[in-house]
């Protein structure tokens, strides 16, 4: 498909900001953690219409529990077929759940977070609304974070 090949020779040219890696371990054990989610999934709850343009560098806050999220925004570039049939695929809500049932996981967050994975600048996310929803995220007690892209 000619629209696939211009898109990744569009996206393999984009400057990415360069990231230390910034080793870490937990010091309280993974059955004691409260968990969160951050997608980059551009999920939203049903029913909103607006729908995220690429490059937006805002976040939507997602109750845990809720399962009418959907993708707010529309790309020729990937099947949705999978996260169509289980949304677990980019937002594992549900076996985080069944994790914390279990014990494996201590709990899971009252609210998760997910942003538009379409960026081509990333200084917002970085300055802004990243360190925002790392605030929020603290606030609320949380150990470990999976992110979770699409």
């Amino acid at each position: 498909m000619r629209a696939d090949a211009d898109v990744r020779s569009t996206v393999n040219d984009l400057p990415a900001p360069e990231l230390d890696p910034v080793a870490t371990s937990l010091t309280t054990p993974l059955s004691e953690c409260r968990l969160a989610i951050v997608t980059t999934a551009g999920l939203k709850p049903g029913g909103e219409v607006e729908l995220w343009m690429m490059g937006n560098q805002t976040y939507q806050e997602l109750p845990d529990g809720a399962h009418d999220l959907q993708l707010s925004h529309f790309s020729p570039n990937f099947d949705r077929t999978g996260i169509i049939q289980d949304l677990n695929v980019v937002y594992p809500a549900d076996r985080l759940r069944e994790m914390a049932d279990a014990g494996e996981i201590g709990s899971v967050n009252d609210r998760h977070f997910s942003f538009m994975g379409a960026q081509v600048e990333f200084s917002t996310i970085i300055q802004d609304t990243g360190p925002q929803v790392a605030e929020r995220l603290v606030d609320d007690g949380v150990d470990v974070v999976l992110l979770t892209p699409i």
